[in-house]
């Protein structure tokens, strides 16, 4: 459990009116978890509300320890563990929460959170971390990867998703005003919905990662083991490299094939707590990240710790590294691309320093994170409720 805030008594909060929030499900604590911690820090008397919460007592502590108002989805069989699988019934249940009572919605979403009803009276700003990327830009890769590309269940599954995308699109029009997580996010937002959105980029916890000013002679990449984070792209990059040491935490899926590409040069760790998480990020020489993400979370802890970032140069990354400055983006997801980062950046790595990679996190930090929601939201019910 974290240590208290030392900034709550100067906390800026949200309008005193009746709040609710909205979040898909309450599971586990990840990025878009953390977004709700901290939208509650700034309306602490708000209502939870959610498809599921399968949390236990002891994983309630950034909730206050309070529990969701739950859909039907939270009782039907096997949700704790397969609540995903009720997908096409997602839709009806997140417009079946009741939420007449509030006159401020703020919903956290990157499913279905944002697609709630809600009253003429009521203020809906939603915090779109991003638009259902297996209904829309990832569609035919999902469809490839689940084998649904062809066959009746392939049928019956494109159905369900084109159907699905027309609600999505329908319910994003009933949203008063989206917050996008990044610049990234907000032209998907514009592609799809057709909708402007202001940008807060999401509170990371930089305070937690000390600052480290000597670097070790190794890089580092954490990350899942998953065919969309391209760690075996950073494996089979540094294995042509044999002089440079490479560090990779994570596991998954693909631990197999990525084990299979390591050499002698490389060291993989399965199992890394926290703390040793963060120290070998602290010490590394750079952190390495090959993949496209909304954001990127773990690039902004990173620079918190003085760290530079080699770092594929598109979604969130390239708001969160000043190319040169505090990281090297590189073009193509391949190795030869990373490889010529890696060049590039030992050539510049004395004038990367780590005081300007930790300066540049502040711009990240959960303070400000508040500070902007809070702002935000203000200044829209004020134009709203006059």
């Amino acid at each position: 459990m974290p240590a208290p805030d030392p900034d709550h008594n100067m906390m800026p909060q949200t309008p005193d009116v009746a709040t609710a929030i909205v979040h898909e499900w309450f599971v586990n604590y990840a990025g878009s978890e953390r977004v709700v911690e901290h939208m509650l820090k700034t309306t602490p008397e708000a209502q939870l509300f959610s498809l599921v919460d399968h949390l236990t007592d002891n994983e309630r502590w950034y909730l206050d320890g309070r529990k969701a108002i739950t859909s039907f989805i939270q009782r039907l069989p096997f949700s704790k563990s397969k609540f995903r699988a009720y997908l096409p019934w997602f839709p009806m249940a997140i417009e079946g929460l009741d939420l007449r009572p509030y006159d401020i919605i703020l919903s956290s979403s990157h499913a279905v959170a944002k697609g709630l009803l809600k009253g003429a009276h009521q203020l809906h700003i939603c915090y779109c971390h991003s638009p259902m990327r297996y209904a829309w830009d990832l569609y035919h890769q999902y469809l490839e990867e689940a084998n649904l590309s062809r066959g009746i269940k392939g049928f019956l599954a494109q159905r369900m998703l084109s159907q699905l995308r027309i609600w999505d699109y329908a319910s994003a029009q009933r949203v008063n005003y989206f917050v996008a997580n990044s610049h990234y996010i907000a032209r998907r937002i514009k592609n799809v919905y057709g909708r402007d959105a202001a940008v807060i980029y999401p509170p990371v916890e930089i305070d937690k990662f000390a600052f480290v000013a000597n670097k070790e002679d190794y890089y580092f990449v954490a990350a899942r083991f998953v065919p969309y984070k391209k760690v075996d792209l950073v494996v089979a990059a540094f294995a042509k490299m044999p002089d440079k040491k490479l560090i990779v935490a994570g596991n998954g899926s693909e631990a197999k094939k990525i084990k299979a590409l390591a050499t002698s040069n490389i060291t993989i760790l399965d199992h890394v707590s926290a703390p040793e998480l963060q120290r070998l990020m602290g010490h590394a020489k750079a952190f390495v990240f090959a993949a496209e993400e909304d954001f990127g979370i773990t690039l902004a802890e990173a620079q918190a710790c003085g760290t530079p970032v080699i770092a594929f140069g598109k979604g969130g990354a390239a708001e969160i590294i000043l190319d040169r400055e505090t990281g090297i983006l590189f073009g193509q997801q391949s190795v030869e691309s990373l490889m010529e980062a890696v060049r590039t950046f030992e050539s510049l790595a004395e004038s990367i320093l780590p005081s300007t990679c930790a300066a540049n996190a502040q711009r990240f930090s959960t303070s400000r994170f508040r500070q902007q929601w809070a702002t935000f939201v203000q200044e829209k019910w004020q134009a709203f409720s006059h």
